[in-house]
């Protein structure tokens, strides 16, 4: 179908540990040659994903003065995204085409953290559809455990306790986005998503058969599709994850162009750990990685602040011109 690795992760949840130390090679090996992998055997039922998708689709369909009665604010990173609202904030760059919902990890009020961190809170939640609240929260419930089982298997072939590791994600700032890509004249080039790098640790992805993401692995001078068979995920590392390795997996440069004429829909899960972990290398850094530091919580309220219409860009990760 295309390039990228196809993983079968089922031997992960089994008690055979040859069968375990083959699968935690392939995806090692995915993620510090592509950065991308498709996983197979997730375990997340197509019911599950199939109710979450309709649900997008619902609720998208709604009015616009619908929708935006729930749109996001400069003061909570949650909420309705309008088609073209947000940037990549660089000169002559158009606006990206897809309209979205912004959510985070369902946090309480009540909970200290939210005095510790303005990114934790409850979600707002649209009054229809009526099941939108429960789909994702189902569907969030089993990408929590898949992410799990790869971030662990990731530490592993670190050489890094997966329970301490794991350790980082608890409570953490994980988020996703409810996506809705408009029709496009066949042939069409213009960004769904501009060229950009995950600033996470990993992302799971559901895959539109509609299809339109694709994916530039380092080195290359091409565009791969990211298209997947429907019983498999989507899986990329994200920035957090290549300096966690000192630059042994890689944070691929990705966009989506939906040229198909078709409405696309997706519902990206970002992985990121707690607000107040600080990412630094945990094995020897490869040749030529510049040794960084990133505070969770300081590279996440900093990426929602630039995500801003009048906010001037803060991070240049990814330049839409270079390779």
């Amino acid at each position: 179908m295309n390039d990228l690795p196809v993983i079968d992760i089922s031997p992960l949840m089994r008690a055979d540990e040859q069968a375990k130390k083959a699968t935690v090679l392939e995806i090692a090996d995915a993620c510090r040659n592509v950065g991308f992998m498709l996983v197979r055997h997730h375990g997340i039922p197509a019911s599950i994903i199939a109710r979450l998708r309709h649900a997008v689709i619902d609720f998208f369909a709604r009015p616009l003065e619908d929708k935006v009665a729930w749109s996001v604010t400069k003061d909570n990173y949650r909420g309705y995204i309008p088609l073209g609202f947000f940037t990549p904030n660089a000169a002559g760059v158009a606006p990206d085409r897809y309209e979205g919902y912004k959510l985070h990890r369902e946090t309480s009020e009540s909970d200290p953290i939210c005095s510790e961190c303005l990114l934790y809170g409850p979600n707002k939640w649209p009054d229809k559809p009526d099941d939108l609240q429960y789909a994702v929260l189902d569907y969030w419930r089993h990408c929590d455990r898949v992410a799990g089982t790869l971030i662990g298997a990731l530490a592993d072939a670190m050489g890094v306790d997966p329970a301490d590791f794991l350790r980082a994600f608890d409570k953490p700032l994980t988020n996703m986005t409810l996506l809705h890509y408009p029709s496009s004249v066949a042939g069409d080039t213009e960004y769904g998503i501009h060229p950009h790098k995950d600033t996470d640790a990993l992302t799971i992805l559901a895959p539109d058969p509609v299809g339109g993401l694709q994916v530039r692995p380092l080195g290359q001078d091409r565009w791969l599709p990211a298209d997947a068979p429907n019983d498999a995920l989507v899986v990329n590392i994200g920035d957090l994850m290549e300096v966690w390795s000192g630059g042994y997996f890689m944070s691929t440069p990705h966009r989506v162009i939906n040229a198909t004429g078709k409405e696309r829909y997706s519902f990206p899960y970002f992985a990121v750990p707690r607000y107040d972990v600080l990412v630094t290398p945990l094995r020897t850094a490869q040749p030529g990685f510049v040794h960084r530091e990133i505070h969770v919580g300081d590279v996440s309220r900093d990426i929602w602040h630039s995500n801003w219409p009048d906010a001037a860009p803060i991070d240049e990760r990814y330049d839409p011109a270079t390779p």
